[in-house]
């Protein structure tokens, strides 16, 4: 409510304060204020408060916000080629921390991703955004027919052997395959109706993280196929919502705002849905409003 009432045009003085500040905080988790949790250090500790924080969700805000604003400040010159590779340079730095430091990939993407989706409204240039599409599409096919190729030379790079349990499940059931088969098992059990709510077996141990990134399987298991169309239809009607708002924005401020905030959340819908129906890699990305979590929820909100 306090955060509502505050006029938007408010927070564009304390842009490049957030980027910085938000970098600090990724350097901060290699501190001994870092938290290691499930293998990985993405978490800082608040002193004296018993509260974690997840820098990479500071990031993702501190981004949209950074990129609003410097839209605003280049103007006309963000359409040239000079402006359009200063737009895509900017978040570099951030998600290249995130990636390197803190070992979080998805949100690293995710932040790579909102730069992309606001640099497009902002410069609408197709002939770029092709190239750069097709360019990562390919990378990505190459990496895929070299895990193939590959086998079971990959050793312990656990990225490269989700995608290898992503191609083939089944091959490795008790081990990267294991929560995909879960979470497909869940969404099947479920049907049209669902087991109904509360019901769900797969969420008392047998699918990991069924309460953060798996939450749809459940949903899924529970309500069935009616109840996770009703939730799809919520996520589309939020998202047009703010489509709608964007287009109606009273300056390039709130428009490259609200861009952001709609490439965030779509995002994130996008990818989780994709990894629980596995048709992409697993990897930790959250369902806004529906996963548990701090640090995602508040700054969501």
């Amino acid at each position: 409510m306090v955060i509502a009432n505050i006029p938007y045009t408010f927070w564009e003085r304390f842009a490049t304060l957030g980027y910085v500040v938000s970098m600090i905080l990724i350097f901060l988790v290699k501190t001994p204020l870092g938290i290691t949790s499930h293998g990985a250090t993405r978490w800082i500790g608040i002193p004296h408060t018993g509260f974690n924080l997840q820098p990479a969700e500071v990031a993702k805000l501190c981004m949209i916000l950074f990129l609003a604003s410097l839209v605003c400040k280049m103007g006309k010159s963000v359409r040239t080629m000079k402006g359009f590779f200063t737009m895509m340079a900017a978040p570099l730095p951030i998600a290249a921390s995130v990636y390197l430091i803190t070992d979080n990939l998805s949100s690293a993407i995710i932040i790579m991703g909102i730069a992309v989706l606001m640099v497009f409204v902002a410069s609408p240039d197709y002939k770029k955004f092709i190239i750069m599409g097709g360019s990562v599409l390919a990378a990505a096919g190459l990496l895929v027919v070299a895990v193939v190729q590959l086998g079971d030379k990959i050793g312990g790079k656990f990225r490269l052997a989700r995608i290898q349990a992503w191609l083939n499940p089944e091959s490795q059931a008790q081990d990267k395959g294991f929560q995909t088969l879960q979470a497909l098992y869940a969404i099947g059990s479920g049907g049209i109706w669902g087991k109904g709510l509360g019901q769900s077996m797969q969420k008392l141990s047998f699918l990991p993280e069924a309460q953060n990134d798996m939450i749809f399987s459940i949903i899924c298991e529970e309500l069935g196929i009616f109840g996770a169309g009703l939730v799809i239809l919520l996520f589309i009607f939020l998202l047009y919502r703010i489509y709608t708002i964007s287009q109606t924005a009273e300056d390039m401020l709130g428009r490259m705002l609200t861009i952001g905030v709609f490439s965030h959340i779509a995002l994130q819908v996008i990818l989780n849905l994709l990894v629980v129906t596995g048709l992409f890699p697993t990897t930790g990305v959250t369902l806004p409003f529906f996963s548990y979590g701090g640090s995602a929820s508040v700054f969501l909100l």
